[in-house]
């Protein structure tokens, strides 16, 4: 019985050592031109950093939402400059939408990086075991 005990408590303690280790990982997708969605991804982003400050978060912007991540049009770029800092926070632009809308890497808000596709990265990710929010207020 006592080996019974004992064995039942490195067992429970090995699984809870891993549930501790999951990695909080989540990738946002918006598609909307909407500047009220691309705020609730900030909302968003910031509740779960306040929750989980480990989170790794990342947002793919393409479609309708590449003005959300133009220095000339983006209602967020100040919040997008700030969340990128830290480095838990990475927004990535579809390559392929920039290149159909004519615009450059330096047209973009500091801080956002370009992939060549954007539904490409949110795939590769998931299949990563990240968790996936399609964006929308």
């Amino acid at each position: 019985m006592k080996k019974l005990l004992i064995l039942t408590g490195l067992l429970l303690g090995y699984i809870l050592s891993f549930a501790q280790a999951t990695d909080y990982k989540v990738i946002f997708d918006i598609t909307s031109k909407d500047p009220a969605d691309h705020k609730t991804i900030i909302r968003q982003i910031n509740g779960i950093m306040k929750e989980r400050p480990d989170a790794k978060l990342e947002v793919a912007v393409y479609g309708d939402a590449l003005d959300m991540v133009l220095k000339d049009k983006s209602t967020i770029s100040n919040d997008i400059m700030d969340l990128t800092k830290n480095n838990k926070v990475s927004v990535k632009v579809c390559g392929a939408t920039m290149k159909r809308n004519n615009k450059e890497a330096n047209q973009l808000v500091q801080g956002v990086d370009v992939v060549p596709d954007a539904i490409y990265e949110i795939i590769s990710k998931q299949k990563e075991g990240w968790g996936y929010i399609k964006s929308a207020h």
